[in-house]
């Protein structure tokens, strides 16, 4: 069996700059903080991130995005250097620039410059999106995703290939058969149209919005991420699926949003289902955070290669144990919900079990005070993922899952 292609990424790049210093006093002519020892750090930014994180799985990463001569759209590809392939859409104008000023892991202000457009698309991105194993369309609202030539060549690959992708609400819309489109809360109920709903209603909410934009924009499906609340996925007829995330203690999610996209569209292109490349993204978008975030794919040099972390790093820690029982689940779920408790379900084949199904077994027994999970039969695995499968028969999947503190 051939290898798919690389996954491209398709998008806007920014180039991002953090300053970041000590803050001890106030201006005496104004009250407003005062800023100290501040020592640059660069990164890439927008799509250009997204592509660097989609490179920590080990896979060819091809960026295709709107770079020009100035000294932005050269640092940008001095960072990404031995790590993605560009393809330079033509840029009119300076590539943008964002930099934050933060003390103490906080912004205290953000400086924006740089307002170049995206020139006409050609062959070469054509060329380069032809030949993806899996595409990321990562819109930062500068222009790209509306260039006809990149909306045909997308358009034709969403029918045969993964396409997977993350809008902006001032970016064109995704083309129809996109497997996944990836919006967060705000961006959902924007797009659908729809006003916000209280806190206890979050999850209803964004199935809702999600359910709407999939039969507007022609998607396959739509996950819509809810940061610390996880992610609701809506495919076709079939009821919302929430993916709960690690509850994590952080004042920066910068990148989470792309951390989450890449790492699904990796999924998709090694062959997962969309469910299983939902629940995977939401736990790298955790760990993303837990391990320190967007500070990680730094550089104090302009025209240095961003090095990337170590593969694993800042996995989230287990949650501490739960209760095991060998009780019949319906009978348990009744006694539970009779006595005013709230009643946990989960679902998958867990063949092979990994990190990503820890991380959802772990933060779904977190969400009530009993977790039921349904396990997929071994005729169920072998009609979904085909001859071979399962790797590791019903009784076997059902031990290993049983030993979990947390099931």
């Amino acid at each position: 069996m051939s290898r798919p292609g690389p996954l491209v990424v398709v998008g806007d790049a920014l180039l991002d700059c953090d300053m970041d210093g000590e803050v001890s006093r106030l201006c005496p002519d104004a009250p407003v903080p005062v800023l100290e020892g501040a020592v640059p750090a660069w990164r890439p930014g927008g799509a250009a991130l997204a592509a660097l994180l989609a490179a920590t799985e080990e896979i060819p990463v091809i960026l295709v995005a709107p770079l020009g001569d100035d000294e932005a759209s050269a640092t940008v590809r001095a960072l990404l250097e031995s790590h993605v392939t560009v393809v330079c859409l033509p840029l009119t104008g300076q590539l943008p620039e964002k930099t934050r000023f933060r003390a103490d892991g906080r912004t205290l202000l953000r400086a924006d410059r740089g307002g170049g457009a995206a020139g006409p698309a050609g062959a070469e991105a054509a060329e380069a999106i032809g030949a993806a194993g899996a595409v990321l369309v990562s819109d930062y609202g500068r222009g790209i995703t509306a260039d006809e030539f990149v909306r045909a060549a997308l358009s034709r690959q969403a029918q045969r290939i993964p396409l997977v992708w993350d809008p902006h609400p001032k970016g064109a819309g995704p083309v129809p058969h996109t497997r996944l489109a990836t919006p967060n809360y705000a961006e959902a109920l924007a797009a659908a149209g729809q006003p916000a709903a209280p806190g206890r209603h979050l999850l209803q909410s964004a199935a809702a919005a999600a359910g709407q934009l999939s039969r507007s924009w022609e998607a396959n499906a739509v996950a819509v991420t809810l940061g610390e609340h996880g992610s609701v996925l809506v495919q076709g007829g079939a009821g919302p699926l929430v993916v709960p995330a690690e509850r994590l203690a952080v004042s920066d999610a910068c990148g989470a949003g792309d951390r989450f996209s890449a790492a699904a569209a990796a999924a998709l292109r090694r062959g997962a289902l969309t469910s299983e490349a939902v629940t995977v993204a939401t736990a790298a978008a955790s760990s993303y955070l837990a391990a320190g975030g967007a500070r990680l794919y730094s550089s104090p040099a302009r025209t240095g290669a961003v090095t990337l972390p170590r593969a694993g790093a800042g996995q989230p820690a287990g949650a501490p144990a739960g209760r095991r029982t060998g009780q019949d689940a319906a009978e348990l779920a009744r006694r539970i919900r009779a006595a005013g408790g709230t009643v946990v379900a989960t679902g998958g084949c867990f063949d092979l079990l990994h990190a990503g199904h820890v991380s959802l077994l772990q933060a779904a027994r977190s969400l009530g005070d009993c977790l039921i999970v349904c396990l997929n039969a071994d005729a169920s695995v072998r009609r979904l993922k085909g001859d071979g499968r399962p790797l590791n028969r019903e009784a076997d999947r059902v031990d290993v899952l049983a030993a979990l503190g947390c099931v």
